[in-house]
């Protein structure tokens, strides 16, 4: 099920409340609420599931697992999508995404999706939209499928929000905040975004569309190298002063071989590949540093130089006037990137100076380095074999004539 539906409509008490019906009426079986962060789970959902759970005959309540149990043997946990560990291995008879938009688009097809096999579960995503992302496309597919409930719910819809109030938001917030929270709008920019310009000013100029890898041109990754952490990696062509992402990829627990193979799969000609200074730091267990164990699985990557987090997005917005993005290989980096936003400051009601630490930093990080990296997207030695190439051939065309 996909439910689209305005902030205050009470969609996570209507699907805790699905998950507290179930778990009565199945005995010994395992639920999930899955929150952006642990922090939201705890904060806002652990309080609705206690106050609904608490009408149930034995439920008893462990706070610091954010758990209920009831007598009959079954379970409801509350995670956060920060932790991705906590969810491995387990086994599920439903699951609820709450605020999918705000959680990595890969916990549900690799960590969620093989927990409820055994049990043949279900999964919920709820939410209220923040751009097109994964939780946009879900809900395009669920509308397509017979097989899916999809549900959007407007403030006009419910009327749960009295109509006052409406006009008391739609006067203090701005349009696309009002369309985005109360009416359910999927094309509002989000709110301290540092790059919603930037990419809005590339769709309206054709530059996120298929772009083509050209067999002709070099092809350079940019690495983003995480530690317990994702790894991502951009893979860039450069022509003229035109620069191209043509492919992305991400992932996470992987170690630098399960990269470089991932690598050796394409049927790119690579030029230069580049990752941060932190690539030098040696770690303890091996002695070794990432760098050096790269070079013994084939790959040595240029190191670039540290540079301040903001003057990196500086050089990344200026490079977006030039960048052209797959918009099929690179959706992950382009839901990601649209919703890099500055830290909320909950004290003083702003936005900090400084980029929020989340699922979408990856692409974000990966994107700085790649400003800086781009000067050194050559194609000279590709340019010139290719060129010796075409003059062996046409001398062997004209000796052939002669012959």
């Amino acid at each position: 099920m996909v439910i689209v539906a305005h902030r205050r409509s009470g969609k996570t008490t209507a699907t805790i409340n699905h998950l507290i019906r179930d778990a009565i009426q199945k005995p010994q079986t395992k639920y999930a609420f899955i929150c952006p962060t642990y922090k939201q789970a705890k904060n806002i959902a652990w309080d609705i599931l206690k106050e609904y759970a608490r009408k149930v005959d034995g439920a008893e309540f462990n706070e610091a697992e954010l758990r209920v149990d009831f007598k009959n043997g079954s379970r409801i946990t509350l995670y956060g999508a920060d932790y991705p560990d906590s969810l491995r291995g387990m086994g599920l008879w439903g699951v609820v995404f709450d605020e999918y938009s705000q959680q990595p688009s890969n916990i549900f097809t690799e960590i969620i999706r093989p927990a409820l096999s055994d049990h043949q579960g279900y999964a919920i995503w709820i939410g209220t939209p923040k751009g097109k992302n994964e939780f946009y496309r879900l809900y395009e597919q669920a509308k397509k499928n017979e097989d899916w409930l999809s549900i959007l719910l407007t403030a006009n819809d419910t009327k749960i929000v009295p109509q006052t109030e409406l006009e008391d938001a739609e006067k203090t917030m701005s349009p696309e905040e009002f369309r985005q929270e109360f009416m359910c709008s999927f094309d509002a920019t989000i709110k301290g975004a540092y790059y919603a310009e930037q990419i809005a000013k590339a769709r309206a100029d054709g530059r996120i569309k298929i772009v083509p890898y050209d067999e002709l041109i070099k092809v350079h990754t940019v690495w983003d190298l995480g530690v317990g952490d994702s790894t991502s990696i951009g893979f860039f062509q450069k022509v003229s002063n035109e620069v191209r992402l043509i492919d992305y990829y991400e992932s996470s627990d992987k170690g630098l071989n399960h990269y470089i193979a991932y690598l050796d799969r394409k049927d790119y000609i690579y030029g230069k590949h580049f990752a941060p200074h932190d690539i030098q730091v040696r770690e303890l267990s091996t002695g070794k540093s990432r760098l050096e164990i790269a070079k013994t699985l084939g790959i040595t990557f240029e190191v670039l130089p540290i540079m301040a987090i903001e003057d990196g997005i500086n050089a990344a917005r200026l490079m977006w006037s030039r960048l052209w993005v797959d918009e099929n290989r690179c959706q992950v980096f382009l839901d990601y990137i649209s919703q890099y936003c500055k830290e909320w400051d909950d004290k003083h009601g702003m936005f900090k100076d400084r980029p929020r630490h989340d699922f979408t930093s990856h692409a974000a990080d990966m994107l700085r380095y790649a400003a800086e990296a781009e000067k050194d997207f050559t194609n000279d030695e590709l340019i010139e074999k290719q060129l010796q190439n075409f003059q062996r051939n046409n001398w062997r065309q004209n000796l052939n004539s002669t012959r």
